[in-house]
């Protein structure tokens, strides 16, 4: 299971919010390469990068932070907030991402992110399955809609999309445990698919038990900048699954 720790960004500050909420935004650094490069040299190969500032103004806004971490560390980044149009993926590509995750434009624009996945492939363009009591939320969280979360992902897949980054709103920057339960059905009622869990992580026992429930990664943020997880029991579990 891959462990992929998140950056999320607003006014170019490394940050966290508690459930999506703005107004709960925490600032952890004040330098988000600076970040990037601490969880490299733990061993870590992979990154959520989320441009906050993007996700709420419908177009990507921070991407020259996404291209100073690509162009300083050997990070494979996954970058999403924003993604509306052609040219912000190719502005997110252009810029170092790896692979990008498209959420709201999967609900408000199905044919545009069926083309990426057409033109990028299935290893690029990344389902975001964001949601609060099953239903989608999209907008940077701001909105709900009434796509139904196991229906939303087994339809994607079926049309070939293979990752999917799921997190379950309500759990989200609570530091009180992930969603297992949600997983759980997930991967079970839908057709098979690289599920990332994302939300609640709290500390690293949980770890285990979404790998054991078959999550192919795991995107971790609040529990790392809360020293609830530490960097040394991250490069611990990264030498254990060589």
């Amino acid at each position: 299971m891959r462990i992929i720790p998140a950056i999320d960004i607003i006014n170019g500050q490394c940050v966290r919010l508690t459930k999506g909420d703005y107004s709960t935004k925490k600032v952890y650094n004040e330098n988000p390469l600076e970040v990037a490069k601490m969880f490299e040299d733990v061993g870590i190969e992979c990154l959520h990068v989320v441009d906050l500032d993007g996700a709420k103004a419908k177009h990507i806004i921070n991407y020259k932070f996404l291209e100073s971490i690509a162009n300083n560390t050997n990070l494979k980044i996954d970058f999403g907030g924003g993604l509306k149009s052609d040219e912000d993926l190719k502005i997110a590509f252009n810029s170092g991402a790896q692979q990008v995750t498209g959420g709201s434009i999967a609900v408000k624009n199905q044919e545009l992110f069926l083309n990426w996945l057409e033109i990028y492939g299935a290893d690029k363009i990344v389902l975001g399955a964001d949601c609060l009591d099953h239903k989608i939320a999209i907008q940077g969280w701001q909105e709900e809609s009434d796509k139904e979360v196991s229906e939303f992902i087994s339809s994607y897949v079926n049309k070939g999309i293979s990752y999917v980054i799921c997190t379950d709103i309500s759990k989200d920057g609570m530091l009180q445990g992930p969603s297992f339960e949600l997983y759980q059905t997930l991967l079970k009622s839908t057709p098979p698919f690289k599920l990332i869990a994302s939300g609640g992580i709290s500390c690293f026992d949980e770890l285990p038990k979404l790998k054991e429930l078959g999550c192919e990664g795991v995107i971790i943020g609040k529990a790392i900048y809360e020293g609830k997880i530490s960097l040394k029991q991250l490069e611990s579990y990264q030498l254990n699954q060589l």
